[in-house]
């Protein structure tokens, strides 16, 4: 498309401002201000058409908002079908109070990072469409824990707790960023394109131990999960999935024969490196403790303030995949800053807030 003939898509508007978490009353005011002087007076309902295609968005019109929204104005004239930043199926594990609007935010981020990551693994020559997932269909037959158990032999997981689960996401192939989401009520979402690895984008807000536990149940809605259905009964699959991948019931089962008491709890914390919590009510499902047992202890946790914040600090876990992607970019092949920031459709300086800054092995850069 040559460059007079560029114009922005609607949806890519649309998806922009959620990313940036901002009203179409922000956009006209942030357009009205990167206009000379101010001169061009941009309104809601401008904005409101535009995103909704009953008017053209080019020429000096287009540069307003890309850089109103920060990004590329190349990158407001894709093709979402033809590119694939559509937001599609989306799995999240979140709290029921949540709002709306962060949600958005977070879904359209999610997109726009599957579509950086993509730019950036096809130019270090690492496609995403290579990895080791499979699905795993649940029925009446095959069950979350089956499926949990399948995809640990189909990685040749050793027995016993999981080291990293990052890592072992990431040996499949999958794709895994951490960034402070902007709220304490989400911990993790993903998505599995039809052509490319999954893309996991998780909390930094969260602790490790629930860090770990929420990477693995965003695991198993990726492996069970193909279509939207009834919410409630996907968060327990999910959640039964999370359990059997971090605690197998062929492993754990023995670790509860003794006693099920705060001090042992902190050990196996320690050991199997998830919380407290999810212990206790792994020793439950597994029968290890009545529901009388389960109940005396969850009070004396409440009573000492461990619900809200538990003893033993679990290390969060680190993602190096996009870090070793971002690092063949810059230091194996001399791209320069902004080579490798038009891989990933960003500018300059939000690709080196997001992919570059700080220890580059960690990738724990806030969006």
């Amino acid at each position: 498309m040559a460059v007079a003939d560029q114009q922005a898509q609607p949806e890519m508007l649309v998806l922009a401002r959620e990313s940036r978490g901002m009203t179409q009353a922000d956009v006209a005011t942030a357009m009205t201000k990167a206009s000379p002087s101010g001169s061009t007076v941009v309104s809601q309902g401008y904005v409101s058409r535009a995103e909704s295609g009953r008017l053209t968005v080019s020429e000096d019109r287009l540069d307003l908002y890309a850089t109103a929204l920060g990004y590329p104005k190349e990158f407001l004239c894709l093709d979402p079908e033809v590119n694939g930043v559509g937001v599609g199926l989306v799995h999240h594990r979140k709290r029921a109070s949540l709002s709306v609007a962060v949600l958005r935010r977070v879904h359209a981020q999610l997109a726009f990072t599957r579509f950086q990551l993509r730019g950036l693994a096809s130019a270090a020559g690492n496609p995403t469409s290579e990895h080791g997932f499979t699905r795993v269909a649940i029925d009446d037959l095959v069950t979350a824990k089956d499926a949990a158990r399948q995809v640990r032999r189909s990685w040749d997981m050793a027995p016993g707790p999981v080291p990293d689960v990052i890592g072992a996401i990431e040996g499949a192939g999958g794709l895994v960023v951490v960034r402070d989401l902007g709220s304490d009520f989400l911990d993790a979402v993903s998505q599995w394109g039809e052509h490319s690895a999954p893309v996991l984008l998780i909390n930094n807000r969260a602790p490790g131990d629930r860090c770990r536990f929420s990477v693995a149940h965003e695991l198993g809605h990726l492996v069970m999960h193909t279509e939207p259905g009834s919410g409630p009964e996907q968060e327990r699959q999910a959640d039964a999935f999370a359990a059997e991948f971090l605690m197998p019931a062929a492993d754990i089962r023995q670790a509860f024969a003794d006693r099920i008491d705060l001090p042992r709890l902190m050990e196996l914390k320690r050991i199997w490196r998830v919380s407290m919590s999810a212990l206790l009510r792994r020793a439950l499902d597994l029968g290890a403790v009545t529901e009388w047992q389960h109940r005396t202890v969850t009070i004396e946790m409440s009573a000492l303030g461990y619900r809200a914040a538990e003893p033993v600090e679990i290390a969060r876990e680190r993602p190096r995949l996009v870090a070793t992607l971002v690092h063949t970019l810059l230091d194996e092949r001399g791209l320069a800053l902004e080579e490798a920031a038009s891989c990933a459709h960003l500018l300059p300086e939000d690709f080196q807030r997001l992919y570059v800054e700080g220890d580059r092995t960690s990738s724990l850069l806030p969006l």
